[in-house]
């Protein structure tokens, strides 16, 4: 199965590398209307990625920033995806309140992953059964192969037809709410960003095992949607030797 991959030496470099592209991606989208759609997640990994955006001179109050998943916990509760994006890149960048549009993690799951979905739809003025294009989805992958809050065996993976849903995460003990993939398959351009040697097993397989994302759920978009492009480090790629990496 295809895959474009650039790996680096160090985790801030590949994360460094992965705000480059985003950010070509928004000047792109930017050029041909007035508004750049950017998804976001969280974790500990896209830090530096985010200090990295914030320091470029785009033109945030054209970027409307949504999320690819949160956890149900208040915007100010240290597990907030939305609490890490804000410190490291919207207060740095001056991303106008008006433009961003967070999981309301202090509502319930159910509550939160509906008016979620309500305001994707009344954004992008959908009509039923319609998909957002988002301009930039930026994902990460965790050691298991799961991607946004689609965990390995979670039927929501073969949901096409949803916008975003909750999900309790049994080995988290914790509610989230996440983009199904039909969003994340329509999206213009989608990144990954992953760094670790505990990634390494998960990569390896989701390179190189047969297309099945109710298993490895990091797998959506290699034969499906459009492209997805990897930010790696040496530590994450190392049992991808072997396989040719992009330039």
């Amino acid at each position: 199965m295809p895959f474009e991959w650039h790996s680096f030496p160090e985790a801030k470099a590949a994360a460094e590398a992965c705000a480059e592209h985003i950010g070509r991606e928004i000047e792109e989208a930017l050029g041909g209307r007035g508004y750049a759609a950017l998804a976001l997640s969280g974790g500990t990994t896209p830090k530096p990625m985010f200090a990295c955006l914030a320091a470029m001179k785009l033109p945030w109050d054209r970027v409307q920033v949504f999320w690819v998943d949160e956890r149900v916990v208040p915007p100010t509760d240290a597990e907030s995806n939305y609490k890490l994006a804000a410190e490291t890149l919207l207060v740095p960048a001056r991303v106008p309140q008006r433009n961003v549009h967070r999981i309301r993690g202090e509502l319930t799951a159910g509550a939160a992953a509906r008016a979620y979905a309500q305001e994707i739809r009344e954004f992008f003025g959908l009509d039923p059964g319609e998909m957002p294009e988002f301009d930039v989805v930026h994902r990460g992958m965790g050691p298991d192969g799961h991607t946004a809050s689609l965990f390995p065996g979670q039927p929501l993976i073969e949901d096409r037809q949803g916008l975003a849903s909750a999900v309790y995460v049994e080995k988290k003990s914790m509610w989230r709410v996440t983009l199904l993939p039909g969003p994340l398959l329509a999206a213009r351009s989608t990144v990954v960003l992953a760094a670790g040697p505990d990634k390494g097993e998960a990569l390896r397989s989701v390179f190189n095992e047969p297309y099945d994302p109710v298993l490895y759920p990091a797998q959506l978009g290699a034969r499906e949607g459009r492209p997805v492009v990897w930010f790696l480090d040496r530590a994450a790629a190392r049992l991808l030797e072997g396989a040719e990496a992009a330039g």
